[in-house]
């Protein structure tokens, strides 16, 4: 993208809307993408700090005035710097507490979107980390009232699942501008992480004062799976600040230039890539399609559910999944159709299975939850019915090419028998040779493919009134040498039509085994894809656990007791799901062999032998 455009509108009368132009952008984009959302109060330098991360001086509008410029959220994505393969989208939030707004609820909205859109989040701030500042984020504490983890409505009232925020929100980065205190805390000089940390200390007591002081700070701590503090220096004079985009770098403060260059470093290197719970990393493509679900959401006056999203992802993953296996299957298998026929149904099912390989990788790479197997049923029921066409067009091929060769091979033998050049004495015996030495000379030809039998048999067939009137009009025949000659023209085809079942039913056989082959694959592959998720939700669940107990290692030093006890019942309940999830991989492909494939082989052996 040569310019940022505007991905999520926020309209005067307090409604938004997801652009459908930033949509047709990002759906281009299936590199893995690293989401940077920065928010803040309007005119703090926001903009100019995303333009340095894109690499740019100009692109998100800066602005000169007390009127913010930016509205909605604006995004920008670029090639990522460091990550190879990777697209860095960069979020442009509008200002909060803008006053020509009016409408706070507008901005707990932008901040949510901030939140559940980002995999780092950086607040930017002016001046020091104090109460203002933490009166500035109170947006982080009305998070619970605008987005849910779970779906169920039931389990939102009644249990308190804000503890699972951790898994899903993002890394938070606190940038201080125009910081112009010295680092350092009882004479010590201190590190920007450690003021942070410092800035975020909670306070014993229960009075209300005590809880509104330490509820921003709880938010911050326990909702966000890092945190990061980055202070910058004042940029320029007054007049320069007001034309920061036009400012060349060599007349900024030197500091300054240095300190956003660490920021830039950091994020490059440290922010991950944006992933949902499970691990399923997301491309521009995904990306796009979760903001269209969290909008719509908001739009329709609910509350925004991460399991919902997720639940509406998985469905457009998964058919984009099917469709782009399907179309991979049909890419593979058209690259053969100009050598068809094949020799044999062996070469015909060998480029199956690859090309059905293949189709399953693509699809086993881009689906993800798909619980109840419903797609990969569709997969198995098109690559079916795709090979049965391709199947169709092989043998066409076949019968073509043959019934072009018997014309070429029995043009003489044709013309003869319009001329009547085998109703004399003796023009049995010719049309018989003649006859059996063109059969064996069709026979003899390679790339036949795989109708040849069926082709000759018809072949000779229609030539049986012709051969039985050159039969009858031999005069130098008898009556016993034209029964006799008339009992082995019927043993010869008898015995042919059962060469041509014999066939058939082995080709059936091979197709039975083949399908039973892609079975087997699907299976196996199910075996690993799901033995790979369990191994991600084990790996997030084992370092939830460990924040969780770091968390309650500080609620101890601080000697938070109640706030230890919530920890505590969450710990409790992380790992027991860690219980529940070490079920033994193979009782669970017993189960999806009695519950998900069930009776999926009959249903493709019925479409083959129809």
């Amino acid at each position: 993208m040569e310019y940022p455009v505007c991905l999520i509108e926020n309209h005067d009368d307090g409604t938004i809307q997801v652009n459908k132009k930033a949509l047709e952008i990002l759906s281009r984009f299936t590199q893995k993408v690293v989401v940077v959302g920065i928010v803040g109060k309007y005119r703090t330098g926001k903009s100019y700090l995303m333009n340095k991360l894109a690499g740019h001086k100009n692109g998100f509008s800066l602005g000169s005035t007390v009127q913010s410029m930016t509205k909605g959220i604006w995004m920008w994505c670029v090639p990522h710097p460091v990550k190879r393969d990777h697209t860095l989208v960069l979020l442009d939030t509008e200002g909060l507490g803008d006053v020509e707004k009016g409408n706070s609820q507008n901005d707990s909205w932008i901040f949510a979107l901030a939140v559940l859109l980002s995999s780092t989040l950086v607040f930017n701030s002016i001046g020091t980390i104090d109460q203002q500042a933490m009166d500035q984020i109170h947006y982080v504490t009305e998070l619970t009232e605008k987005i849910k983890v779970k779906a169920s409505e039931q389990q939102s009232e009644f249990h308190d699942d804000s503890g699972e925020f951790k898994r899903f929100f993002p890394s938070f980065v606190w940038c201080v501008r125009d910081f112009n205190l010295k680092l350092e805390l009882n004479g010590k000089d201190i590190t920007e992480d450690e003021y942070l940390k410092n800035a975020l200390k909670l306070k014993t007591g229960m009075s209300p004062a005590v809880r509104n002081y330490n509820f921003p700070r709880e938010c911050l701590l326990h909702y966000f799976h890092s945190h990061k503090c980055f202070v910058f220096d004042r940029p320029a004079s007054k007049a320069d600040l007001q034309n920061l985009d036009n400012v060349a770098e060599s007349q900024l403060d030197h500091a300054f230039v240095q300190q956003t260059k660490r920021f830039c470093q950091y994020i490059y290197e440290k922010s991950p890539v944006k992933s949902l719970s499970g691990g399923f990393t997301m491309t521009g493509r995904s990306f796009g399609d979760i903001a269209a679900s969290y909008v719509e959401s908001i739009r329709s006056g609910s509350i925004p559910s991460m399991e919902n999203a997720v639940v509406a992802l998985a469905k457009i993953e998964n058919s984009r999944a099917v469709n782009e296996a399907s179309s991979k299957y049909d890419e593979l298998m058209s690259q053969h159709v100009s050598k068809f026929p094949t020799e044999t149904q062996d070469e015909f099912l060998n480029l199956d299975k690859e090309c059905h390989t293949e189709a399953l990788n693509v699809f086993m790479n881009n689906s993800f939850k798909d619980e109840n197997h419903e797609y990969q049923y569709k997969l198995i029921d098109e690559l079916v019915i795709k090979k049965a066409k391709y199947q169709q067009q092989n043998e066409q091929a076949s019968e073509i090419k043959c019934r072009g060769l018997l014309q070429e091979l029995s043009a003489e033998m044709e013309k003869r028998i319009r001329e009547g050049k085998y109703s004399v004495p003796g023009g049995y015996k010719q049309f018989i040779e003649e006859k059996k030495s063109l059969e064996a000379d069709y026979l003899r030809v390679k790339g036949k493919g795989v109708k040849s039998l069926e082709v000759l048999q018809q072949f000779l067939k229609e030539k049986e009134s012709v051969e039985s009137t050159i039969l009858m009009a031999d005069k130098t025949l008898q009556e016993t040498e034209k029964k006799m000659a008339e009992q082995n023209a019927k043993r010869e085809a008898e015995a042919r039509a059962r060469e041509i079942v014999e066939k058939k039913n082995m080709e059936l056989q091979k197709n039975i085994a083949n399908q039973q082959e892609s079975y087997d694959m699907h299976v196996k592959m199910l075996e690993k894809k799901m033995s790979e998720e369990r191994e991600k939700i084990k790996e997030e669940n084992n370092w939830l656990i460990k924040e969780k107990l770091k968390e309650q290692e500080e609620m101890m030093k601080g000697g938070f007791k109640t706030q230890c006890q919530m920890l505590e019942d969450e710990i409790r309940g992380l790992r027991q799901q860690q219980q529940e999830n070490k079920r033994e991989p193979s009782s669970l492909m017993e189960e999806i062999i009695t519950t998900f494939l069930p009776g999926t082989l009959g249903r493709i052996v019925k479409k083959v032998l129809l």
